[in-house]
C-alpha cells in the first residue's frame, strides 16, 4: 500500500517487494476498486451512476515514458456523478 501511495510503478515495486510485477498489478487494481467503493459509500449520489478517473500531472514528459512511469507527477483521482457534478477529488 505504501509503494501504491508513493506512486512508483509496478516493475520497481516488484523489485522491491520481490512479488512478480503481475501480481503487483493485480494488487493495485484491487486497491484501485476498493478506494471506488468507499468513494461510493460516501458519495450522496450513491444511486446514480458514477465514473471515477485517475490522471497523472507534473513532471515534463520523459522520452518514451508516460503516465506513472515518467516519475515525478502526481497522481490526481476523483468521481464525478452522471449530472456531472465533481464529488470528489483526492
Amino acid at each position: 500500500m505504501l509503494y501504491f501511495c508513493y506512486d512508483l510503478e509496478a516493475k520497481k515495486v516488484a523489485e522491491l517487494t520481490k512479488i512478480s510485477r503481475p501480481t503487483i498489478n493485480k494488487i493495485s487494481h484491487q486497491i484501485r476498486e476498493k478506494n471506488s467503493l468507499e468513494c461510493e459509500k460516501e458519495c450522496p449520489f450513491a444511486n446514480g451512476e458514477i465514473e471515477l478517473d485517475e490522471s497523472y500531472f507534473g513532471a515534463k514528459r520523459v522520452r518514451g515514458k508516460r503516465g506513472q512511469g515518467a516519475g515525478g507527477k502526481t497522481p490526481v483521482s476523483g468521481c464525478i456523478s452522471e449530472t456531472g457534478k465533481s464529488i470528489h477529488r483526492l
